[in-house]
């Protein structure tokens, strides 16, 4: 797929610059560098995610995991 995208000239010419001295073209260049950039970030997804998951389980009735808690402390010889 072609696409058109804006950058500065300072980066385009270092992108130019670094993809010469690794013998790859632009796209390899541009494709590999968006490949790190999304699997950097994926476990933000993952943060969100769980995050979400946990503000549900905040909301849940917590009397049994309460009772459940002090049951169990309760017999521990501290």
């Amino acid at each position: 797929m072609k696409i058109a995208i804006s950058l500065p000239e300072s980066i385009f010419e270092e992108a130019e610059q670094f993809a010469r001295n690794g013998k790859k073209s632009r796209s390899q260049l541009y494709v590999a560098a968006l490949k790190e950039y999304l699997s950097r970030h994926a476990s933000d997804n993952i943060t969100q995610t769980m995050n979400s998951v946990c503000d549900c389980l905040e909301k849940q009735d917590t009397e049994f995991a309460n009772a459940a808690a002090l049951k169990i402390l309760s017999s521990e010889p501290w």
